[in-house]
C-alpha cells in the first residue's frame, strides 16, 4: 500500500513552533520503553489476567499462561521494573497487581482498540 504524502512542501500549519515546544517536553524514551513492556506477547498476557483477577501469585500467574514459574517471574520483574505492576509479599509467597489504574485502563483500550482492526 502507497503511503499518501503531500504533494508539496511546506509547512501548512501555524501551530507547527507551539507542538515542537511541547515535543520538546516528552521523554520519548521512557514512554517508549513502556510500550516495549506491552509489545511481549507473555508479558501482554499476564497484564490482561491482572486485568480479570486483583491479585495473582507466580505460580498462579504462571499456570494461567502457561510457563513455568522461573519465566512467569522474570516476565513480572519486567513489569515491575516498568513500574506496570506490584506486588506484596505474605510468608513465603508473592503476590502481584497491577500498579494502578491507568495500567488497566491501557490494557483495555489496546484490546478494544485491536478488536476494532479486525472489523476493518
Amino acid at each position: 500500500m502507497k503511503v499518501p504524502q503531500c504533494e508539496t512542501i511546506g509547512i501548512q500549519s501555524e501551530d507547527v513552533p507551539t507542538l515542537q515546544t511541547a515535543l520538546a517536553q516528552l521523554d520519548a524514551p521512557r514512554v517508549s520503553r513502556l510500550f516495549k513492556a506491552f509489545a511481549d506477547p507473555t508479558r501482554l498476557k499476564v497484564l490482561y489476567v491482572l486485568t480479570l483477577e486483583h491479585e495473582l501469585c507466580v505460580c498462579d500467574v504462571a499456570a494461567v499462561i502457561g510457563h513455568s514459574n522461573a519465566t512467569a517471574s522474570h516476565h513480572l520483574r519486567t513489569l515491575l521494573e516498568q513500574g506496570l505492576v506490584k506486588y506484596r509479599k505474605e510468608g513465603k509467597v508473592v503476590y502481584y497487581s497491577l500498579d494502578d489504574e491507568h495500567v488497566r485502563q491501557l490494557v483495555e483500550i489496546a484490546l478494544t482498540h485491536s478488536e476494532e482492526q479486525k472489523d476493518v
